[in-house]
């Protein structure tokens, strides 16, 4: 195949004058038939998001009801059609308190475009649009292309002076908005840096250090190591090696998820069996004339249905399990056949009874990690009073002390009591050694960790980097032929001039051939653009990124990659040199007139790509089909069990910042890179990006709920800068190439001048762009001195807050004021509050009782008995745990981790690592976080207490507040989680 001249197969003749121009007319039939297309799928689309938007909240406005009372929206329009200017009115400042930082820039780098846009759009038509279309004229050129830069004829190339003029202007006026946003955006990230919200944050006031070498792999080696920093050093994680620890923290959440599907399961087949024996009785006592209760009659009493005076008491003391359900319906599941399967197979496997088995594995995982959290208290206890370790191998990267455990890994989390303290260590040399304790990580949030990417060491991370680096090459190489293609297909009208086999598309009715060319291959390249993030993430991920933020600044730059050489480069390329191949295959000659004639064609692709995206993008970011099906089906099939129903009702919907940053500098890329050559392309980009902005700001003001933990405080928005300046250099070469190949009518060159003033150009944004890095590269991460007095002061401390509580309620219990109820508050309920990775508040009106605004609610609408998990957009990272449900006896909130005396005499007391005062929250959560409080419902059977009971009785937490099942099955929730756990 490698030797085929395929040349003789794509063209097999060269195609005459009259097909050219027949093409031309077809491109733009083609842009004609996408602008109304699109616009027909925008008007549809936004009628039908008017209509339905009041009827459904759930998904066009959670944010009136879901965040906390101070960060809820206000609804967006009474009237049906006021949205549109309650989205105009609303201020997108207000994004920053909803969404923070990451969202606020994003909607702000919209928000430059449209004025950067704007000014290049009007002069860039009242100019150009003339220069290239009036008395001049150029073969082959009709419809779009007489707007384009090729068709100035070669006895009017001084109109090249115009081109000129606007690009140094263009140029100049992106400058000075670069440098305005980039300050902005410093003194933004600094204000979020010392926000009293941020700045008392555990996070704000600890490091992640990698590559810690041997000789400091001690909690007290590292404490004096970083002593002499401003407050010192008030805590030191070392990362461990937890061996089987993780799993088995797997093993239990998966078991607890487990057990309320099935406990939830058994009480609907119960209900069920219960109406089906009730109504046969009704039936039979409809006969007889007696009466009987209907399904959902309690008894006067308030008991339960089941209770001895409702049901026969003949049978015995028989679980009321396995009165309500046989043996045989209980629910079951099978196990994997082998053991390395993490799922199980049709027919294959023991099959068990699912309640049986969660039950177990909870008890045997809670009692595994009870005795591994007691072996690891031992480790840490002993590693805080090793000193530095003396060894022939200082700068090792494994640790000395092997008869550990849990030996330590090469890597440590260092809480220090100022922030700036952290942000000085983060920028010190720390080590005399290569690649020892040289990466540091600042602003880390515990459910920002990627817990399993601690481990690697210096040497095998940059391997890992180099091998990731080589498979996206290698990805962006092989991905060319299939993207190559969806450029062909664009100019199919240059296709049928050149190959006869393909004439017969051609005959087809013009709008279909508008369609399979206009708007097939934006939705095919869209199709293949969708599978890269995928693969992207995995090769961050691979390379050893330590937080998940991490991985979409690496994906950031990697998509944004691909979609330059991909969606924009070879697609131009395909495009704009299907037409101009034959001629120079038949005259090499003619190499630099066909490129500079037929290069700028490839814009009508672009054209149609920047209104799909502009109309119907926009428009279905407002109707929302997707999430509206998906948010109905998920509450048909999998809302079983409250904690289900929970997530799918009152968790947000989130944005991934890896893919849509750079799907959206793409836009920019393109835009500035045709501003000159399409200038048509200018007022449909300013459209697209207005629309964006009007989108975005309507997102994250009414709909979308970002988690604190993944926001970087807007460490996305410099390298969409960087996305800018490669959009000048695109748009300047190709300028600077087309000025050198225009020729006269004597083949002469006809614009060498302004093609050396636009390499000058080149060199001055190169210095531009350099100056800008320069200067605020540095202010980007670390907090400055000059702002540390203005950051906070120091952390508080957990050890004095809880002796100074337990001081003043036994004072209390002298003064025989009676019995305190004492509220959890302990470190570890802190940690494991402030590890919640749940992406918005407890709805407020599951706090004050309200009815939920959506027309499909059968929430019964109770005062909660705990109050709602904290948001994690709107704490510390160590919130106050919610005191327990008075519907759960005190022991439902002990979990099997609790303290024990050590059975070893020469440590008398040895507390498991989650019992110990003081910060918990860069411990591994499978070292520290107690048991997932199990969640079932009540009912009124009294077969869900009976369940709950027989649960405690094993050990295991569990609880049936703010969750109960209907006399049809159906599970209803009137506040959060019991534990505020999701």
């Amino acid at each position: 195949m490698a030797g085929l001249d395929f040349s003789l197969f794509l063209f097999p003749d060269p195609p005459s004058s009259n097909d050219i121009e027949n093409a031309e007319t077809a491109s733009t039939s083609t842009f004609v038939t996408a602008l109304v297309f699109n616009l027909i799928v925008f008007a549809v689309e936004i009628g039908a998001f008017t209509l339905v938007r009041p009827y459904f909240p759930a998904i066009y406005q959670p944010r009136t009801y879901i965040p906390s009372e101070e960060r809820r929206a206000k609804p967006l329009a009474s009237h049906i059609l006021g949205w549109p200017w309650a989205i105009f009115k609303a201020d997108y400042h207000a994004i920053k308190e909803a969404n923070g930082l990451d969202a606020y820039l994003f909607v702000r780098f919209l928000r430059m475009m449209v004025r950067v846009l704007l000014p290049i759009w009007l002069l860039s038509w009242a100019i150009l649009l003339p220069i290239t279309s009036v008395n001049t004229s150029v073969a082959d050129h009709s419809g779009l292309d007489r707007f384009i830069f090729g068709n100035v004829a070669n006895n009017k190339t001084t109109r090249y002076a115009a081109h000129l003029i606007l690009a140094w202007f263009f140029t100049f006026w992106l400058w000075w908005n670069i440098k305005r946003e980039m300050k902005h955006f410093i003194t933004a990230r600094q204000r979020w840096l010392i926000d009293p919200q941020n700045a008392n944050s555990a996070q704000a006031h600890t490091v992640l250090i990698s590559g810690v070498p041997q000789r400091y792999l001690t909690e007290a080696a590292l404490m004096k190591l970083f002593s002499d920093l401003p407050g010192g050093v008030r805590k030191v994680w070392l990362n461990r090696n937890l061996n089987e620890m993780p799993d088995l923290y797997d093993r239990r959440l998966k078991a607890c998820d487990k057990l309320e599907s099935a406990e939830t399961a058994l009480l609907h087949t119960a209900r069920k069996l219960y109406n089906k024996e009730l109504k046969a009785e009704m039936k039979a006592a409809k006969k007889s004339g007696k009466n009987v209760p209907v399904a959902d009659e309690a008894t006067s009493d308030g008991r339960p249905l089941t209770a001895p005076s409702v049901v026969d008491t003949e049978r015995g003391e028989i679980a009321l399990a396995e009165k309500l359900v046989p043996h045989k319906k209980r629910p079951t599941h099978r196990l994997p056949p082998f053991s390395f399967l993490p799922f199980s197979l049709p027919l294959m496997g023991k099959k068990v009874d699912s309640i049986d088995w969660a039950r177990e594995e909870i008890e045997a995982t809670n009692e595994a990690l009870k005795e591994s959290r007691r072996a690891l208290s031992k480790d840490v206890a002993s590693g805080s009073n090793l000193p530095q370790v003396e060894t022939k191998h200082p700068g090792s990267l494994k640790a000395a002390h092997t008869s550990q455990t849990y030996p330590p890994l090469n890597s440590a989390f260092v809480l220090f009591n100022r922030q700036i303290a952290a942000h000085l260590a983060a920028q010190a040399l720390t080590h005399h050694e290569p690649y020892r304790m040289a990466r540091k990580y600042t602003n880390l949030a515990p459910d920002d960790v990627i817990w399993a990417n601690l481990n690697l060491n210096p040497y095998e991370a940059r391997v890992r980097s180099a091998i990731g680096w080589g498979i996206t090459l290698g990805l962006i190489i092989l991905w060319a032929f299939p993207v190559a293609f969806v450029g062909v297909i664009s100019n199919i009208p240059a296709l049928c001039t050149t190959y006869s086999w393909l004439a017969w598309i051609c005959d087809l009715p013009d709008v279909i051939v508008g369609i399979i060319s206009g708007i097939l291959p934006p939705v095919l390249l869209a199709v293949l653009m969708m599978l890269l993030p995928i693969v992207l993430r995995l090769l961050a991920r691979f390379e050893g990124a330590p937080q998940k933020t991490g991985v979409e600044l690496s994906l950031m730059t990697r998509f944004f990659l691909f979609q330059v050489l991909h969606s924009f480069l070879i697609v131009t390329l395909s495009s704009g040199l299907i037409a101009a191949l034959p001629g120079l295959l038949n005259d090499p000659g003619s190499i630099p007139t066909l490129l500079a004639q037929n290069l700028p064609k490839a814009s009508n692709f672009f054209l149609t790509y920047i209104i799909l995206q502009g109309l119907s993008g926009t428009a279905s970011g407002f109707l929302q089909v997707v999430p509206l099906i998906l948010y109905y089906v998920k509450l048909f099939i999998l809302g079983s069990t409250p904690r289900s129903i929970y997530k799918i009702k009152y968790t947000g919907r989130t944005v991934a910042w890896g893919t849509l940053w750079p799907t959206t500098t793409l836009l920019v890329v393109i835009t500035l890179a045709y501003s000159i050559i399409a200038p048509i392309m200018n007022g449909l980009a300013c459209a697209t990006f207005f629309l964006f902005y009007f989108l975005w700001k309507y997102l994250f003001l009414w709909q979308l709920d970002q988690p604190r933990s993944s926001d970087t405080g807007g460490l996305f928005f410099p390298k969409a800068i960087q996305h800018v300046f490669v959009g000048m250099y695109i748009q300047q070469i190709c300028l600077a190439a087309l000025f050198f190949l225009a020729r006269t009518d004597t083949d002469s060159a006809a614009a060498i001048p302004e093609g050396v003033l636009m390499i000058i150009l080149i060199v001055i944004t190169a210095f531009f762009h350099t100056v800008i890095n320069n200067s605020y590269g540095p202010l980007i991460h670390a907090l400055p001195v000059t702002l540390a007095d203005k950051a906070g002061g120091n952390l508080p401390d957990e050890n004095r807050i809880v002796a100074e509580r337990e001081l003043e309620e036994q004072e209390l219990l002298e003064d025989g004021k009676g019995h305190i109820e004492k509220t959890p508050a302990s470190p570890t309920a802190a940690a494991t509050a402030g590890r919640q990775s749940t992406s918005s508040d407890t709805p407020s009106h599951l706090k004050t009782g309200k009815a939920e605004p959506d027309n499909e609610r059968n929430v019964q609408r109770e005062q909660p008995s705990s109050p709602p998990a904290a948001s994690p957009q709107n704490t510390p990272t160590t919130p106050p745990t919610p005191p327990t449900s008075p519907n759960t006896p005190p022991t439902a909130n002990t979990t099997p981790q609790t303290a024990v005396a050590s059975d070893n005499p020469d440590i008398p007391s040895i507390k498991a690592i989650d019992e110990e005062e003081g910060h918990k929250e860069f411990y591994h959560p499978a070292s520290v976080e107690p048991q997932r409080m199990v969640w079932i419902p009540k009912d009124q059977l009294g077969l869900g207490e009976a369940e709950a009971s027989a649960i405690r009785e094993r050990g295991i937490a569990v609880s049936t507040a703010n969750a109960e099942m209907d006399a049809k099955g159906h599970v209803h929730i009137s506040g959060p989680p019991p534990d505020g756990r999701i």
